[in-house]
């Protein structure tokens, strides 16, 4: 049975990617007439209006609304965008995203089949751009050692997980379980999958639902996309502690003992030769996924930025994360005193 769906698209200074997505949207093997496209646009100011507006000029179908997210943050644009759709199925979708043509169909058939409340798959790691650093970094993040061993980034087997991206939800499963928290900027499809679990749904990873995602194209986006990562991740913990996974706490385990063995090593010589070993292994595990990817990839230049990616990974997003503790740490402390 073909159901009303509401693609709804958190988005802000997109003109570069939004086209792309409404192609890939109007490219579906599902009915295009049983399709809304809602478009929560942070009032963008670089020319994504114009390119949303003559789309919708020379392809009436499907219908697209765009609405403005005044607050500029992605759980208040969601909420916006639920709270103004019809459809009996709500499937979010990035602007940085590419779904293959029968991602709607897929997820629509997932959700009927297993019963769950949100389902998503596979996302596909292209560069988001041109040139050395934006391959090494698409390689980086769809890599076991950058990606965590999340199944929408390295693949898998269909079944239950924590979280997947974007997501394809049932209209009655958000509305029991609420809006999504307008107070985490960053991390708020997970802490929505927690919610979803802990009131007794299925979140399910599908990997015949497909889409390309386009990564980020410098090391400087990526090091303030994985930042903004950590420090969000932090503010979940609080809420939610049980939810770190043993893969998750590697990076910030990492960081630390880098800052506690450089301290010693300044202080103690003889602690040295520890830091050094940790460094070395640490160089060696990454430089030996390197050499690998580039010998798969046929792609010499990735022997540079493929490690230095996964560099910027784990220091961005473990450091952040133990930052954004201590800052919580002290203002406990502040409190009671």
């Amino acid at each position: 049975m073909t159901k009303q769906i509401s693609l709804i698209i958190p988005c802000y200074n997109e003109q570069a990617s939004i086209g792309l997505l409404l192609e890939a949207i109007h490219r579906q093997t599902y009915r295009l007439d049983k399709i809304e496209i809602i478009v929560a646009d942070g009032m963008s100011d670089d020319g994504t209006r114009d390119v949303i507006a003559a789309f919708a000029e020379t392809h009436p179908l499907p219908h697209i609304r765009v609405i403005d997210n005044t607050k500029r943050i992605i759980p208040a644009a969601i909420n916006q965008a639920i709270f103004a759709a019809q459809g009996e199925i709500i499937i979010r979708l990035d602007a940085h995203s590419i779904p293959a043509k029968d991602y709607i169909e897929q997820c629509q058939v997932a959700l009927e089949e297993t019963g769950a409340a949100n389902v998503g798959g596979r996302w596909e790691i292209e560069p988001g751009g041109k040139g050395w650093a934006a391959r090494g970094i698409a390689a980086a993040t769809s890599h076991l050692l950058g990606a965590g061993g999340a199944r929408y980034r390295i693949g898998g087997q269909a079944g239950e997980v924590e979280t997947v991206p974007f997501g394809a939800f049932k209209r009655d499963w958000l509305n029991k379980v609420g809006p999504f928290d307008e107070t985490l900027l960053t991390n708020e499809d997970y802490e929505y999958n927690v919610r979803i679990r802990q009131a007794g749904g299925i979140v399910w990873f599908d990997p015949s639902i497909q889409s390309v995602y386009l990564a980020r194209s410098s090391f400087a986006e990526l090091a303030r996309q994985y930042s903004r990562y950590g420090y969000w991740k932090a503010q979940m913990l609080r809420r939610y502690p049980g939810t770190l996974l043993p893969r998750q706490a590697i990076p910030p385990l990492f960081v630390l003992t880098l800052v506690i063995l450089s301290i010693a090593s300044l202080l103690l010589p003889g602690w040295r030769p520890i830091l050094g070993v940790e460094l070395g292994i640490y160089f060696l595990v990454t430089m030996s996924a390197a050499i690998v990817e580039m010998l798969r990839r046929k792609d010499i230049k990735l022997l540079l930025s493929f490690p230095i990616a996964l560099w910027v990974i784990h220091v961005s997003w473990g450091g952040s994360l133990l930052w954004a503790l201590v800052q919580s740490m002290a203002g406990g402390m502040r409190e009671k005193g």
